[in-house]
C-alpha cells in the first residue's frame, strides 16, 4: 500500500508528470506514491523521467485508459 496517492485523472499532458515532480519532492525517501494517470503521455513519460531521477519505478499497469504507477522516492 502506498503512503501517498495521486489521482491525476483528467489532467493532459504534462501536468500528470508535473504533479507527480512536485508530490515526491514533498515525500521522504523510502514513502511510495502511487500515481493514477488518464493520458496516455505519462505512460512514457513518467518512467522516462523516473529514469533519469533518484527515484524507482515499483510497478506499473493500465487497464481501460487508466494508467497506474507506484514509485518509491530516492534520496
Amino acid at each position: 500500500m502506498a503512503d501517498r496517492t495521486l489521482d491525476a485523472s483528467g489532467l493532459r499532458c504534462p501536468m500528470p508528470l508535473l504533479k507527480t515532480k512536485l508530490e515526491l519532492n514533498s515525500m521522504e525517501p523510502g514513502q511510495e506514491l502511487e500515481v493514477i494517470a488518464t493520458d496516455a503521455g505519462s505512460a512514457r513519460d513518467i518512467p522516462a523521467f523516473l529514469r533519469l531521477s533518484a527515484h524507482e519505478l515499483v510497478e506499473s499497469s493500465e487497464s481501460g485508459g487508466q494508467f497506474r504507477f507506484v514509485i518509491r522516492c530516492g534520496g
